[in-house]
This record gives structure tokens, C-alpha cells and sequence, in this order.
């Protein structure tokens, strides 16, 4: 039976006190600054948000379990996960098993802040994450958007808050110590506001203090069964209707519940965080994990249903946890170490064969660097390679049967290497062929700069690069900035031509991978004036020009599309030899 629990505010004051906190079985914050706002946009217009689920343990049980608080100042780098409380013996807890969402959001607006990343700043950068806090400009039209949001909810900077250009930003966590009227009131005329302006400040300031302190919107439904395997049913049926609650999320759930030493979502968590720290990152996620996890034990099934989620596999992930993450870790250094990154890896399922093999030969932590294992690191940089540079995509349907597969033939290998040709040939029979057609040739010399498979394509035509020791760059062997109109035209180059060389600017034929010092010194600088400059003997300039398939490398540019089409079609050439090759 629904019960009332009272205002938001005295959800809040229970969040605080850990009187609300999260199971183990919960799973991570998700939602973007965006969902909070139109959360509490809702709230200002009247709309009901739904009913929260509740769990009550009683406290004779209540230290059978490990509990989790509600994210405060959410940092989607520093700071993503919920708290761990550990065990709380001895006291009644309430623990959400529906809700967890809309609690830390109101968690974060009334109380917190949010630093998500910045679009096109590096995620290591400092300044990439701004803190920001909820915020209500109070003199907002009174008017609906095209989403049906009446009210002026965003998250800002400090920085911001208060009267800001035309806007009046009140942050929105200090409407929770203020005590109605004049509280308001003293707050407004601290602004300078003029009357009419007043006036519609405080309507809407008023609203939202009724919404915090007043209304009784909370209301929940109370789990008194002590049984984890009860609750647990209860929580993947309300749950798994859910777009947000993946079969990861309930795999990391139930893993938590059954790990009998180890924190499975503390652990996850970190080995997550800890791959992605390695090298420029691959932008993993505990699906990976988890995945790779079911993968690298010889659990029958790789797939996220339920039926996989025993108490059995779970133990297994446990006893072979240390091993998963040190394969998982060296696989992470081999592939970043072949110049991967999160960018052009296209795919993170295309290193769960890998990790399979390195697993199986014990994951030393050499792998990546020694000698004894480069025929390995070869073999496997070619099928990874390929494998992404496959248009139709080999990672994508039929992904769990092609990953049984594969599973089963590296371990039928042995001590025998890493097995290319054997997994090939069992790809084909799934449909799955690293063969490449003439079209498909055709395509890849034609790729162009923004396509996720270009630095791969670059990198297997550049072997004698050492990207692991050392940082390269796409360069363009014409340099980009030569191909603006202006500059084609005061270069004698034919109105008619300049639409071709402006498309030819950023494709293959006019790429290199170039290590990053290079780079930099060559810029807008001309290939044969920089080659001649770069390499003073006619031997060193040959050999770089035979390195890069540029054979004859005209002065200026009205030689580029002559240029351009005899490197494409040697590139083809190459293409072709490297591609197809076992």
C-alpha cells in the first residue's frame, strides 16, 4: 500500500541523516544536468514525478548488508560514485530501490553541484569539469518552450549567480534554509530589484519554496520482506523496464549482493577508472568489465540475461577477479600501445579475444614490451586492426556467438600463439570475413580525416612507427591550411579545380602519421621544401619518400592532384598486400 512520506524537504533531512540510503544493489548516478531541471521544472508545475519504492531492514538484518549514500557534488571524473557508508548495524534503515534517481537529483539541486566535462576540452585538463550549482533565473518569461518547460532552471557558476547580464540567478539549495516570507523578501531587495520585477521574483520564489517545504509530493511503497532473493526479483522487475538500467547495471547489482569478500561495485568501478588511465584512454565502461568478466572465466554464456546472473558465476568472478583485472590491464597497455585511443577504437568488444589470450597465458606483465611475445603483439595488431577497418562493422550482431566462438578456439590453441589464421577462418563461417573486397579497398584509399577508422588505416600502413615510445600526429602531407579558396587561387590553381583539391585536402592519399615534434615543425610548410629542409641527403630524403609511398614530390600546389592520385593508387596497392594477408 502507498504511504505519504511527507515534503521534499523532509527527504532531503532524511537523505542527510542516513535514514534513506542505497543498497548495494543500486546502481550509479546517470542523469544530466538537463533530466535534474526538468525534474524540478515538473515540481514547479504541479506534475506528479512518480512514487519512490522503499525496502525497510529491519535492524537485526541491517548489518547484513553493505549501503551506499546519495551523490552530493557529483564530478563525472573525480567524483562519479555514490559514498560508501559500508555497514550500518543495528538500526532500522530504509533503502530505495526505486528512486535513487530522482532523490540525488533532488540531492545535488538542493544541496550540491555538478562538474561535467566540457565539450572539446582534454579530460585531463582542470578547467574541463566548472563546478556548477542548480540555479532559477527569477525573471524568466512566464512561458512554455518547445519541451513544455515553464521555468528557468540551469545549472551555473558561482560566478553567475545573482544578477547576471539580464537574468537573476538564485541558487536554487538556498531556498532550503529560508523560512518563507521575509526570508524571500530581505533576498530580493538586496538586488536592487525594480517593483514589477519584485513582484514576479518572488511569485516564482514563493512556488518554489511551496514545492521544497510545503506540498507533501512524496509518496512511497514500503518492501518489509527481510529475503535478499525477494528483493532482488522485486528490483530487476521494476527496474529492468528501465532504459537507463542496463543488463550491466543488474549484473553489477546482483554481483554486489553475492560477492562474499570483495566489493564487486567498488571494484568494477575502479578497474574501470584504472583502464582508462592507461595511455590516452579507450573510454571503457563497466559493461566492458563485466563483459570480459563472463568472457575470460568460461562462463558458458557472454550475453546480459538474466539467467546468467547466478549465484555460481558470480563466485566464479570473484575467485578469478585478480586475474581478470591483470589481463584486463595488460590488454589495455598492449592496444594503447599500438596508438589506439577512445577515439578510433570504433569498437571495445574487438579486445575481448585479446584479453581471452592473455588471460589464458597467465597475463604477464611484460606482454606488451617484450620481445619473446612480438610475434604475438604482431599477429594481434593486424587482426585488430582489420577488424575495425571493416566498414560493415565485425562487433556488432551476433556479437555473444562470434565471441563463444573465438573463445573456444584460443583455447583449443594451447601454448601454440596467438591464433590468427584459425580465428579468421571461423569468422568467415559466422559471416564475418576480414577479407577485403576492391570497393571495399577502394573505400579505405578514400577515407577521409573524420572517419573513426583513418588513424588505424594510417598506423597499419606505417609499421616502422614506434607508437608506443612515442606521441604521432594525422598530418597532412599538403598542408591543410593551403586549401582555403584564396590561397588555391593566388596558387594558380583553375576556379573548376578547386572544389577537388579542397575534398582531396582531407583524405588518405594526403595523410601520414608523423611523430609529434615533426608535426609541429613542418605546419604550413610545403612537403618538398620541408623534406629537403628535414633530410639533407638525397639517401634520407629517397628512403622517407619510399617510407610514405610519396615517390615524386611536386614544389607547389598545382602538382597536388597529380600527386595525389599517384599515391592513391600505390595506397590501394599497399591496402591490398596489408589487408589480406593472414
Amino acid at each position: 500500500m502507498y504511504q505519504q512520506g511527507g515534503t521534499i524537504k523532509q527527504a532531503l533531512d532524511k537523505i542527510v541523516s542516513n535514514e534513506y540510503v542505497l543498497p548495494a544493489i543500486q546502481r550509479e548516478f546517470v542523469w544530466s544536468p538537463d533530466q535534474i531541471c526538468r525534474l524540478f521544472d515538473s515540481l514547479m508545475q504541479g506534475y506528479p514525478f512518480g512514487e519512490f519504492l522503499f525496502w525497510r531492514i529491519e535492524p537485526e538484518r541491517s548489518a547484513d548488508y553493505r549501503y551506499y549514500g546519495f551523490v552530493l557534488d557529483y564530478h563525472q571524473r573525480d567524483n562519479p560514485h555514490c559514498p560508501d557508508l559500508g555497514q550500518l548495524p543495528n538500526r532500522q534503515i530504509t533503502a530505495v530501490l526505486d528512486g535513487q534517481q530522482r532523490l540525488t537529483a533532488f540531492n545535488i539541486g538542493l544541496r550540491g553541484s555538478m562538474a561535467v566535462k566540457l565539450p572539446y576540452k582534454w579530460w585531463s585538463s582542470e578547467d574541463a569539469f566548472p563546478q556548477q550549482f542548480l540555479a532559477l533565473d527569477l525573471l524568466a518569461p512566464d512561458q512554455r518552450d518547445e519541451e513544455g518547460s515553464r521555468f528557468a532552471f540551469d545549472f551555473v557558476e558561482e560566478a553567475q549567480l545573482g544578477r547576471y547580464e539580464d537574468r537573476l540567478w538564485f541558487r536554487v539549495s538556498d531556498i532550503v534554509g529560508m523560512n518563507s516570507g521575509p526570508d524571500m523578501l530581505d533576498w530580493l531587495l538586496a538586488r536592487g530589484l525594480e517593483r514589477e520585477d519584485q513582484g514576479r521574483a518572488y511569485r516564482v520564489l514563493d512556488r518554489l519554496y511551496q514545492v521544497v517545504h510545503t506540498e507533501p509530493t512524496v509518496a512511497y511503497y514500503e518492501e518489509l520482506n527481510q529475503d535478499i532473493e525477494h528483493v532482488l526479483s522485486i528490483f530487476i522487475r521494476r527496474n529492468s523496464g528501465g532504459t537507463t538500467l542496463s543488463y550491466s547495471d543488474l549484473l553489477l547489482s546482483i554481483a554486489t549482493s553475492q560477492w562474499k569478500t570483495l566489493d564487486a561495485r567498488k571494484e568494477v568501478h575502479r578497474l574501470v577508472d584504472d583502464l582508462n588511465q592507461i595511455g590516452p584512454g579507450l573510454g571503457l565502461t563497466k559493461d566492458f568489465v563485466l563483459k570480459a568478466g563472463l568472457m575470460l572465466t568460461d562462463i558458458a554464456s557472454v550475453g546480459f540475461q538474466v539467467r546468467n546472473f547466478t549465484q555460481a558465476n558470480m563466485e566464479i568472478l570473484e575467485e578469478n577477479w585478480q586475474k581478470i583485472r591483470d589481463a584486463l590491464v595488460e590488454t589495455v597497455q598492449i592496444v594503447t600501445g599500438f596508438g589506439f585511443n577512445a577515439n578510433n577504437i570504433r569498437a571495445a568488444s574487438a579486445l575481448l579475444p585479446i584479453a581471452y589470450y592473455v588471460y589464458r597465458i597467465g597475463a604477464p606483465t611484460n606482454f606488451d614490451t617484450h620481445s619473446s611475445y612480438e610475434n604475438d603483439r604482431k599477429s594481434i595488431r593486424g587482426r585488430l586492426t582489420r577488424s575495425i577497418l571493416k566498414a560493415s562493422g565485425i562487433w556488432g550482431s551476433g556479437l555473444d556467438t562470434l565471441l563463444t566462438a573465438l573463445r573456444e578456439v584460443i583455447r583449443d590453441a594451447g601454448d601454440l600463439g596467438f591464433p590468427a589464421a584459425e580465428m579468421r577462418r571461423v569468422m568467415v563461417q559466422r559471416g564475418k570475413s576480414l577479407e577485403f573486397s576492391v570497393e571495399e579497398i577502394e573505400d579505405l584509399a578514400d577515407m577521409g580525416i573524420g572517419d573513426r577508422r583513418t588513424f588505424g588505416l594510417l598506423a597499419l600502413l606505417s609499421p616502422f612507427i614506434d607508437l608506443q615510445r612515442h606521441q604521432f600526429h594525422i598530418d597532412h602531407i599538403f598542408p591543410r591550411s593551403r586549401f582555403t579558396r584564396k590561397r588555391l587561387h593566388d596558387a594558380g590553381i583553375a576556379v573548376e579545380n578547386v572544389d577537388t583539391f579542397m575534398d582531396c585536402a582531407d583524405r588518405i592519399a594526403n595523410l601520414q602519421l608523423l611523430d609529434g615534434t615533426s608535426n609541429i615543425e613542418k605546419q604550413a610548410t610545403l612537403p618538398a621544401e620541408w623534406i629537403d629542409a628535414r633530410y639533407p641527403t638525397e639517401e634520407a630524403q629517397r628512403h622517407y619518400r619510399e617510407k610514405y609511398l610519396l615517390e615524386t614530390v611536386p614544389g607547389d600546389m598545382t602538382g597536388f592532384l597529380e600527386f595525389y592520385e599517384a599515391r592513391r593508387a600505390r595506397l590501394q596497392v599497399r591496402i591490398s598486400e596489408l589487408v589480406n594477408s593472414v
